[in-house]
């Protein structure tokens, strides 16, 4: 006989947030101050997206009641990142959000895979028009293995060094959930076909002050 015991490593992860109709309708706001404002961020960022423009926190809502609790909770769930790095005592008071910003994804556009400046990043998404399982039944599409078509993925290298990904399926139901993880942290977006709605999405990056 022998004993084991089976050890996992700390691994880095994100963080998946269902956020309440009251944020959901703060974000409305804002999106449509971005619109009648029409500051492009557009050469800012990685995406190849039509459009992006930047968002504004009004007294710093989204920011104190979503942002700083989140970071939060990351570092209770994964206390190995950051804490590595700093002293995490006053970290959520030394947090400001630096970029915000809002896309309207295009048929056809995508955003590459890339990671993001600052200490932690997040991704929302406001409006999804497309269900990837329908997507995947387009006619060009027909016998692929996989179709990551119109699906939001996030790539990261596991403890045997292999590069790996984790899909996430996107549809209506995707609406109004929020990831939450270092901005360091690679992912992308692929391209959606044969809808004329833009994808609505919402990001941004948390810096030190």
């Amino acid at each position: 006989m022998f004993r084991c015991k089976p050890t996992v490593p700390p691994v880095t992860g994100w963080l998946e947030i269902s956020l309440d109709k009251n944020i959901i309708d703060y974000l409305n706001t804002r999106i449509d101050a971005a619109i009648s404002e029409d500051d492009s961020v557009k050469d800012q960022l990685a995406g190849h997206i039509s459009s992006s423009l930047n968002l504004i926190d009004k007294d710093d809502f989204f920011t104190n009641n979503v942002l700083l609790k989140c970071a939060e909770q990351y570092y209770q769930a994964f206390s190995a990142y950051p804490s590595r790095n700093i002293n995490h005592a006053s970290t959520t008071n030394n947090l400001v959000l630096n970029d915000w910003w809002v896309n309207f994804q295009k048929k056809h556009e995508y955003n590459p895979t890339h990671g993001h400046g600052g200490l932690y990043s997040f991704v929302v998404w406001m409006k999804i028009p497309t269900d990837s399982k329908e997507q995947s039944k387009l006619d060009f599409l027909k016998g692929l293995a996989k179709s990551n078509v119109s699906n939001f993925e996030m790539t990261y290298m596991d403890t045997l060094g292999d590069i790996c990904q984790y899909t996430y399926d996107m549809s209506p139901l995707s609406e109004g959930r929020m990831l939450f993880f270092p901005a360091k942290m690679k992912h992308c977006v692929y391209p959606f076909y044969e809808c004329d709605e833009d994808r609505i999405t919402i990001s941004g990056n948390l810096y030190f002050k």
